[in-house]
């Protein structure tokens, strides 16, 4: 099976979702309701910007879902307490995420519901990394590089869903209520503050509420590729699902059409910048 698509472009601009995957592999083998996984997805993303070839732009998507791996986060990010034969046999980075049991593997889900009754081992770990983090972050650096050497610079969006209210468990900020659209460039350093400008000033032109850098930053794929020194820009992307879908039926509702229109015209909008002239 396929676990990511990658569709080549033209232009300068790179999307990637690494979140709305929902073929939920044989050898998952989790124990919680499988409606708490569900609504761990960013679902429907990928629908929301399914126009992205249409306009040359290059697209990236994984199909797995991020509780059986999240490809936003970087292969140090094991939590060792889902090892049956541990520890893990290269260093590790035990950073907010993984301490919410949201590492690479989650532990728990966005309501701190534990996910497995069985700890996993080290080598299923390495195949779950072998067979989905490794392919998708290879189409995306192949995106981000080619767009690049076409251009001589990269913007590239990291798209994501959020819900209205952060959980218990899915971010530091317990019970926030979201804005419409979080932007992060990781304070400035994945991308540069005109473009994040750029890219709120035409959102709320929209009529949209932006927020920059809270609660969320952006995470291992803005990190990755951002480096604006060097013109490539990558911005976290984050939509409030109350905008296009019922967050317990996961049902797309009348928001959908006119929210994925917007976002079309904001994708336009940066196949018409060159961030240098910013």
């Amino acid at each position: 099976m396929t676990w990511v698509t990658y569709q080549p472009g033209h232009t300068a601009v790179v999307l990637d979702s690494p979140h709305s995957g929902t073929r939920y592999p044989q050898d998952f083998g989790h124990s919680c309701d499988f409606m708490a996984l569900r609504r761990a997805e960013d679902t429907h993303v990928e629908r929301l910007f399914d126009f992205a070839s249409d306009l040359g732009a290059a697209w990236v998507e994984a199909h797995f879902p991020r509780s059986y791996l999240d490809a936003n986060r970087d292969t140090t990010e094991i939590d060792e307490a889902l090892l049956a034969d541990g520890p893990w046999p290269s260093p590790i980075e035990l950073g907010p995420k993984v301490r919410l049991g949201k590492g690479l593997i989650w532990r728990l889900t966005d309501d701190g519901q534990p996910i497995y009754q069985r700890q996993l081992t080290v080598a299923e770990v390495h195949n779950r990394i072998q067979c989905c983090w490794t392919p998708y972050h290879r189409a995306v650096a192949e995106a981000v590089h080619a767009a690049h050497l076409r251009h001589g610079f990269c913007l590239h969006i990291n798209c994501h869903s959020m819900p209205a209210v952060a959980s218990s468990h899915a971010t530091e900020f317990p019970g926030l209520a979201h804005a419409d659209v979080v932007l992060g460039n990781r304070d400035g350093t994945t991308a540069s503050p005109a473009l994040l400008d750029l890219m709120a000033t035409h959102l709320r032109g929209l009529g949209y509420d932006v927020a920059c850098n809270h609660p969320y930053k952006g995470v291992e794929l803005v990190r990755r590729h951002g480096c604006p020194g060097e013109h490539r820009h990558s911005v976290q992307l984050e939509i409030n699902r109350r905008l296009y879908m019922d967050e317990v039926t996961l049902e797309i509702h009348q928001g959908f059409a006119p929210l994925r229109a917007d976002l079309r015209t904001l994708v336009q909008r940066l196949l018409n910048t060159d961030p240098r002239a910013l």
